[in-house]
């Protein structure tokens, strides 16, 4: 009797996806993004995506929001003393100036805090498509804190190479920016190093065709958020805003520039 055939193993994982719902810390590597990632992007599949995830969703804005107030009071706070405390005195110059350098250090933590959340506006889309399940509030936090010293140095990366980019000249900050839903993905998704997680995701949009493409896209997603936006005075971008984030996750995928 023939011997049966060695099985190989399997190919490498390239993103991380959960055993069970996501809110369940257990992980299994799986290759490939969900069957949805690859359809042709549309509104109304961003759209209903977006009501899919309306809790989560809320939750990012709230937290966001409750900390950066947060932060603000206490800044302002601090810096009403100060001046409070100096009026009339010696040297009340130096020291109003040192009470408003004080508020803005205090309101620092609150700012690095809100923004770790705020990046959730785009990595849960990008979970969504990579998974093919609905990222619910559990499930969400529990990623985020999964390697939250990750996702700092990463977002610290990141904001230095983009303000650089928009000191020099406006438009190479608008090319690093159109690479973060890319660089995201990477970064939750993958165990990739953060360097080359942002260098692949650099070479992912502006190395080929379909890559430029994607840009363009994603370039215009932007601009009518903005328009929106504009128009409502702002309230429009509670929705706009998640809604292009799934849109252009899609996007990528749908393109070629994730895989």
């Amino acid at each position: 009797m023939l011997a049966p055939a060695p099985v190989e193993p399997p190919p490498p994982a390239r993103c991380w996806l959960p055993v069970t719902p996501l809110g369940s810390a257990q992980y299994e590597p799986s290759p490939l993004a969900a069957a949805i990632a690859y359809e042709p992007p549309s509104i109304s599949k961003a759209w209903a995506a977006f009501l899919a995830h309306i809790p989560t969703i809320l939750l990012i804005w709230v937290v966001t929001i409750v900390i950066a107030v947060i932060g603000f009071v206490a800044s302002l706070a601090l810096t009403a003393l100060g001046v409070g405390l100096s009026s009339g005195a010696a040297g009340a110059e130096a020291a109003a100036s040192l009470a408003a350098v004080l508020g803005n250090l205090v309101q620092l933590p609150f700012t690095i805090l809100s923004n770790l959340v705020g990046v959730l506006f785009v990595a849960v889309p990008a979970m969504h498509y990579a998974s093919g399940e609905i990222i619910d509030t559990e499930g969400a936090l529990r990623v985020l804190l999964h390697r939250p010293v990750r996702y700092l140095l990463a977002g610290v990366l990141f904001t230095v190479v983009a303000a650089v980019g928009f000191v020099f000249c406006i438009l190479p900050g608008i090319a690093v920016t159109l690479v973060m839903p890319i660089y995201v993905n990477k970064i939750f998704l993958t165990d990739s190093p953060i360097l080359d997680a942002f260098s692949s995701s650099f070479q992912a949009v502006y190395g080929s065709p379909q890559g430029r493409v994607f840009a363009g896209i994603e370039l215009l997603a932007w601009l009518l958020v903005l328009v929106v936006s504009i128009f409502t005075c702002g309230l429009a971008s509670l929705v706009a805003v998640p809604v292009a984030t799934f849109y252009i996750q899609n996007a990528a995928y749908h393109r070629g520039v994730l895989s």
